[in-house]
């Protein structure tokens, strides 16, 4: 047998770095002599108690249950920079029980066949056009790590294995650097009496404690008097909710237990200052107070706390990340997606349009889940408004955030390879949603199809961020994108809404080339069919109508649409090639943010949803990318003297005719970088 494996939350961080980053690929071999000498335990030490044991093998489980969330490269980067673990001397200093020097050797970690990479995952492509770049950071300014987690379910909802997994999750979210605040659900009818509300809040927060403390090593708290309302000073809330009437009251008595790794687990119960008695707080109110607070902005707070003498000592920098979601309903459903989910959503685009959504599909059946969606999706807006951008939202079942390496999920849909993933795990590594929202259907197993989706079957994880606005010109909600003719010209690249000057910074800082402008818009003004533009210019995609080779435009004399001003691209529009001309992201946003997704969505499923076609380098390091959202690809014959180029498309059913226009318009269509060199584009 294995000697089990001993690791501490900075061994685990550690390990991870190795594992995935591939820095020592001697951790690959298993070496069981060496193995034994570093990881086993003592004779004497396993007969005098079991303890040591049990430990290691939930420390062996939480290494698992990570490399089962395996992360891409790029990815793990990007969570040891934010999650960057602590010297040696800060996380022991302090410690009434540090551990020595030799036991801190002892905590070496050889993976041997545990890790067994995959390659479908070490290469999930993202869309980056360069390296990544490094990031410094400073460890000793690193702030503590939160999350808010709201438990939406009762009793009957979750069962006593599934909340001892959830607990257990939470315990791993805290080893891997994000702790956790839990939030108990105040679902109650406010018909019930309110002394019965309360006593119920108050057992479902000691049942949390339990379950989580049934987990070795794993510490919890119920917190009660952190929470003051006066309901006598009643705000006008603004439409960012950065003012409440209920404050955080006594805000050591949350941050201390965090910091030493405790779980806060808070029942939405307050004392009315007004009333002089404990009341039950709207499950909403008391997430966004406890978002002001953690975020900072709690002013009416601070002045209390003061007011008060209340001692508030000087602690760690707090962040809160992300908010998760327990919902024993899931993600957001959808009857305008082909998957019948919404996987992704970006809050400053999406959010109107979903909510109407979820209207049209209301039910007598179904009307309590649907309003159990919208509410999340309101709740999750209006945290997010309050954070930073970075900041997430994650919605998903109960059952969803148990699943362990021994208790894999029986329906968590996704990417055929990539199975047995812990849903919160998966994504505090990513820090992305279960798979990206640009995937094409046809890319995923075990998904139901709508329109058989039902709402009474737990939805799939939706992952949201405050996100950018989308920027299309023209409108297709207000105008189809269709040829242009004499009456519907093509889109005027001096139209005042556009600011060309930073479109070509957009481009040129993609690319990392100079473009020749002048030629460029002069080639593609007569064809443009639109632009997509995300956020402040940090992404876009520039599409045009190309007229494949052999269709000639006719003469000025045989056409009565031809103008001094208009003159028609080829004699039969219909066989006009949609084309994405440019497809560019700022170099700081590649690979992070969604900011592809989020344009790439904009183009397939507003702008042309029937289908466009595109080229691309056949040596692109972007081609990954492309193929897991193209429908079909032609690498077209290289010619002698000449670099080859992949053609893209994502419409369906290409082939005859169709497919020589998509070939003749890639091969042929001249590039314009002030260079003049082919190179990748």
């Amino acid at each position: 047998m294995r000697p089990p494996l001993a690791i501490d939350s900075r061994g685990v961080r550690t390990a991870l770095k190795r594992a995935v980053l591939g820095v020592n690929s001697k951790l690959g071999r298993w070496n069981h002599s060496n193995a034994s000498a570093a990881v086993a335990p003592s004779t004497a030490g396993r007969s005098s108690t079991n303890g040591a044991a049990k430990q290691k093998v939930e420390d062996r489980d939480l290494f698992l249950d990570v490399l089962g969330a395996t992360a891409t490269r790029r990815e793990a980067k990007s969570y040891l920079s934010r999650f960057r673990p602590e010297s040696s001397q800060q996380s022991h200093q302090g410690r009434p029980h540090a551990r020595s020097k030799s036991q801190l050797r002892n905590c070496g970690v050889n993976l041997g066949n545990l890790y067994l990479p995959v390659r479908s995952i070490e290469e999930s492509p993202v869309f980056s056009q360069t390296e990544s770049r490094k990031t410094f950071t400073d460890p000793t300014t690193q702030p503590l790590r939160t999350a808010l987690v709201l438990l939406k379910a009762s009793e009957t909802d979750i069962d006593d294995e599934t909340l001892r997994d959830v607990g257990r999750t939470l315990l791993q979210l805290s080893r891997l650097g994000l702790n956790c605040v839990v939030v108990v659900d105040g679902q109650d009818s406010h018909d019930i009496d309110p002394f019965e509300r309360r006593r119920r809040a108050t057992e479902r927060a000691d049942r949390i404690v339990a379950a989580i403390e049934e987990t070795r090593g794993a510490l919890a708290r119920r917190l009660d008097g952190i929470l003051n309302l006066d309901s006598s000073a009643r705000v006008i809330e603004p439409s960012v909710k950065v003012k409440g009437d209920t404050i955080v009251a006594a805000r050591d008595l949350l941050l201390k237990p965090l910091s030493r790794g405790v779980i806060p687990v808070v029942a939405p119960v307050a004392f009315d200052n007004s009333l002089q008695k404990t009341v039950v707080l709207d499950t909403k109110d008391t997430i966004l107070t406890l978002t002001r607070d953690l975020a900072g902005l709690n002013y009416l707070a601070d002045s209390h706390r003061n007011d008060n003498n209340i001692n508030t000592t000087k602690s760690k920098p707090v962040s809160l990340d992300r908010i998760i979601i327990l919902d024993p309903r899931g993600g957001i459903p959808s009857i305008n997606r082909s998957n019948g989910s919404h996987v992704f959503v970006n809050i400053e685009q999406e959010y109107e349009e979903i909510q109407q959504e979820l209207s049209q599909m209301q039910s007598p059946e179904n009307s309590q889940a649907l309003q159990s969606h919208a509410s999340n999706l309101e709740l999750a807006r209006d945290v997010l408004a309050i954070l930073p951008p970075i900041s997430s939202a994650f919605i998903t079942t109960p059952t969803a955030a148990s699943t362990t390496h021994t208790k894999p999920s029986t329906s968590a849909p996704g990417v055929g390879t990539r199975t047995r993933r812990n849903a919160l795990i998966h994504n505090l590594l990513t820090d992305k949603p279960v798979f990206s929202s640009s995937l094409p259907v046809t890319r995923l197993v075990s998904w139901p199809q709508h329109p058989s989706i039902s709402l009474v079957d737990p939805q799939p994880p939706t992952f949201l961020k405050r996100g950018l606005p989308i920027t299309i010109f023209p409108d297709p909600r207000i105008k189809t994108w269709s040829p242009p003719t004499k009456s519907n010209p093509a889109f005027p690249l001096s139209d005042p809404s556009l600011d060309l000057p930073r479109l070509i910074h957009l481009i040129e800082d993609s690319f990392g080339r100079k473009l020749d402008a002048r030629a460029y818009f002069e080639r593609i003004a007569p064809r443009l069919a639109g632009i997509i533009v995300a956020g402040a210019y940090e992404g876009g995609a520039i599409l045009t109508w190309e007229t494949p080779p052999g269709i000639e435009p006719p003469s000025p004399s045989s056409s009565s649409e031809t103008s001094d001003s208009f003159k028609p691209l080829a004699t039969d529009p219909s066989r006009l090639v949609p084309y994405l001309d440019k497809f560019a992201v700022l170099q700081r946003s590649q690979g992070a943010g969604g900011v592809a997704d989020v344009v790439f969505n904009a183009m397939t499923r507003e702008c042309f949803p029937l289908g466009v076609a595109w080229r691309s380098r056949s040596a692109n390091p972007v081609n990954k990318w492309y193929f897991e959202r193209a429908r079909g690809s032609w690498k077209i014959p290289v010619e002698e003297g000449k670099q080859g180029w992949t053609v893209f498309w994502t419409t369906d059913g290409v082939g005859g005719e169709k497919f020589t226009d998509y070939e003749g318009v890639c091969r042929n269509i001249g590039t314009n970088w002030a260079d003049g060199k082919a190179r990748l584009d």
